[in-house]
């Protein structure tokens, strides 16, 4: 492995010999960003973002152009009030309507006392909802939800008396996204609290002493505060996700240690030839130090690469997963190397038994092993393996069909159901369709009203469409008189007619039951219409929002950039590799493996999830027919970079035994000798994080969870402790053309 000038110039004595500036710099650095990572919930957004798409595009138009009350809004369920039509139900919901509108950013409130439309009752009357329209003006809309909520469980203890089943749920596109979000958010805490402790004790497993065994573990946890509070910093100035936390937890945890096991590893083998702590701890930067800066710099090639989707959340995932990255890499070579100086051989501390030498003597043995019979082992450990990624062939992507994924749990799901008992479930899925007439063209003209009427005939024949709400609802034999239209109510006409009143918004309520697939197909269809056809206007638009809207653009957007992805990925990890190591060689044999282990995992999620095998052990009543689209993305991304970890650590051991004068099969039986323990240890590290994910009620993090945990568990032990050495003693000395043997100085 090359060796950059950097470290030839003094710059891992410097760290060591200088660890106390180093170690203050660190506690000035914690000091600034810990405060941050605490309030970072309250800055991260709950929203689903697509950039620039069709859906956010309707969404703005109606809040400047339209100026409408109810271009972002929440639904408030009302339950066991009793019917809105008697006189109870109606002055229950007149005390729903007051306590909400006093909410600062509620911009309007429509519920049936207003509007006298049978579409917010239920059809049993039993109950009814309220539409809630949140002023984009008074900033993010998922930030004014915990008011809304807190002001509903006011009024519900206020009439609880007379009410006792009185139920107030809230729900909606906003308020149903941020639920899932804070859930995604929720899980990642448990899976924290389940990993550590098991993380400690494989630790203490790998090294024997409490002091060696925690050291990995504090670098993890200081990893994960300073990424969230740097994200917390920036999130100030962008919006990002609270996804993002999710995956600063499981990338900081598991880097953290990773990169802190191989240099507690790398010092105590120095440690145990040198009387020196400070010399060991040098020795530690240099060799260490090198292979975690090539490692870091290939996980953050897949993290740059999920920059290239137009999706907030993707985006924020990836600013989390890069500073997470780059933290872990910093804390790796300059904080631990110091820590370590200063520890010595206090790092063996609190040891519960004493050292094991045949560990080294074994994984010698394998090596020789493998290296006398590689074919073998390439067909014993390829075969199963290439067996499993196949079953990758048949991975299916997309919204899966039905609700029974969502959390039950959570009040936006349950108030959802509260719809559907209500023949109501449809509501939150309707499509909103804007009209832009031509040139100068007005809505109350006749050509203009043709054209509304002769749209609004066109959706109402669509068999998913069960009603179509628009200004032409309230006349709809003759083109609106000025008059009339003037004495429509000024939110109604707001939410329908634009205020040049040459646009023109029509609501279309789906059938209920409808599918959330099949109107992410209608969603298209109505995008693919020919608006001057359909109108007779040449010139024409039509624009499509709404919560199916958001979903077809989301899955636009992954599908889309999803080769630019990988391409990136590739080519910048073949680079990196490329530059650490001089070779042609190693860095296709580590991408070729990488892209296996990635496929395997994949083939792992459609047994278990689509399926159905073992998915009862996971809480999946039954198994999908589809996976979110944004799950191939995220896992390739990030399983790429994890993975070429355990592939570094043991090429760069190999290469540094190559230049120590060893023949290459020799090098190979040393390399695995000295990092397989590291390897297996770090893995089972990272299985152990991101199986805790599996163990959620959140699907998207269970299938994630489980896809990482497959990818890094088969990755680190059939991969690279079996196939990679193998690939390594057939191709001999080819592996490091054209450098030198051993790899480049």
């Amino acid at each position: 492995m090359g060796r950059p000038d950097i470290w030839r110039m003094g710059t891992a004595e410097a760290v060591v010999r200088r660890r106390g500036l180093v170690l203050v710099c660190w506690a000035g650095a914690l000091a600034l960003l810990a405060p941050h990572a605490t309030g970072v919930e309250r800055v991260l957004e709950t929203a689903a973002r697509v950039d620039g798409s069709e859906s956010a595009r309707v969404e703005a138009e109606l809040a400047s152009r339209f100026r409408a009350p109810f271009a972002q809004y929440a639904l408030l369920v009302v339950r066991g009030g009793g019917s809105p039509v008697t006189p109870a139900g109606r002055e229950l919901v007149d005390s729903v309507v007051g306590a909400v509108v006093a909410v600062p950013g509620v911009a309007g409130v429509r519920g049936y006392r207003d509007a006298r439309d049978t579409l917010l009752l239920g059809r049993d009357s039993s109950g009814t909802f309220v539409l809630v329209g949140l002023d984009p003006a008074a900033g993010r809309p998922d930030a004014i939800v915990p008011q809304l909520r807190s002001a509903t469980a006011a009024l519900t203890r206020r009439l609880v008396g007379r009410f006792p089943l009185l139920e107030l749920r809230w729900t909606g596109e906003t308020v149903l996204n941020a639920d899932l979000r804070q859930a995604s958010r929720a899980s990642a805490r448990v899976a924290e609290q389940r990993a550590l402790p098991l993380t400690l004790a494989l630790l203490l497993l790998a090294f024997g002493s409490l002091l060696a065994a925690g050291t990995p573990v504090v670098s993890g946890v200081l990893v994960i505060v300073l990424a969230l509070g740097a994200s917390g910093m920036l999130a100030t100035r962008w919006p990002l996700s609270i996804l993002l936390q999710s995956f600063v937890s499981m990338i900081g945890l598991g880097l953290g240690i990773d990169y802190a096991l191989l240099s507690v590893s790398r010092f105590r083998e120095a440690l145990a030839a040198t009387s020196d702590p400070v010399q060991a701890a040098a020795a530690t930067v240099r060799s260490a130090g090198r292979t975690i800066l090539l490692s870091g710099l290939t996980v953050a090639v897949g993290f740059t690469a999920l920059l290239a989707v137009p999706l907030g959340e993707l985006r924020s995932v990836a600013v989390g997963g890069l500073l997470a990255t780059g933290f872990a890499m910093l804390v790796g070579v300059t904080l631990l190397p110091a820590l370590l100086a200063w520890l010595g051989r206090r790092i063996e501390r609190g040891r519960l038994w004493p050292a094991h030498q045949a560990t080294g003597a074994r994984w010698r043995a394998w090596g020789r092993w493998v290296t006398r019979h590689p074919v073998a082992v390439l067909i014993a450990a390829g075969v199963p393996l290439v067996l499993l990624a196949w079953q990758a062939t048949r991975l299916q992507t997309g919204l899966p069909r039905g609700d029974a994924w969502l959390p039950r749990r959570l009040e936006s799901v349950v108030a959802l159901r509260d719809l559907e008992k209500m023949g109501r479930g449809a509501v939150p899925q309707t499509v909103r369709v804007i009209l832009e007439l031509p040139g100068r063209q007005d809505v109350l003209s006749r050509d203009g009203w043709s054209a509304a009427r002769g749209l609004r005939a066109l959706l109402a024949r669509d068999p998913r469409v069960a009603a179509t709400l628009s200004f032409t609802s309230f006349q709809a034999d003759r083109p609106m008189s000025r008059l009339v239209f003037f004495t429509l109510s000024g939110d109604v006409r707001r939410s329908y007619v634009a205020a040049d009143r040459r646009a023109v918004l029509f609501d279309v309520v789906p059938r209920e039951r409808a599918d959330a697939r099949d109107l992410v197909g209608l969603v298209r269809e109505l995008r693919a219409v020919a608006a001057d056809a359909v109108t007779g206007l040449p010139g024409a638009r039509l624009r499509v929002g709404g919560l199916p809207a958001l979903r077809a653009d989301y899955d636009d957007a992954v599908r889309r950039r999803f080769p630019l992805v990988v391409a990136l990925v590739l080519g910048g990890t073949l680079a990196a590799l490329f530059i650490g190591f001089r070779s042609v060689l190693v860095p296709l044999k580590a991408v070729c493996l990488n892209l296996l282990s990635v496929a395997a995992g994949f083939g792992a999620v459609v047994l278990v999830f689509q399926d159905g095998v073992g998915a009862a052990l996971l809480g999946l009543e039954a198994p999908l027919d589809a996976v979110f689209t944004i799950v191939p993305t995220l896992v390739f991304c990030t399983v790429f970079g994890l993975s070429m970890d355990y592939e570094i650590f043991l090429v760069a051991r190999v290469a540094e035994a190559r230049r120590s004068g060893l023949d290459e099969r020799a090098a190979i039986v040393e390399g695995l000798a000295q990092t397989g323990p590291v390897i297996t240890s770090a893995a089972a590290v990272m299985v152990v994080v991101f199986a805790a994910f599996t163990l959620g009620d959140f699907l998207v993090m269970q299938i994630l969870g489980l896809a990482l945990a497959v990818s890094v568990a088969l990755d680190a032990t059939v991969v690279r402790v079996a196939i990679g050495p193998a690939l390594l003693a057939l191709a001999g000395r080819w592996n490091w053309w054209p450098g030198i043997p051993g790899g480049a100085r």
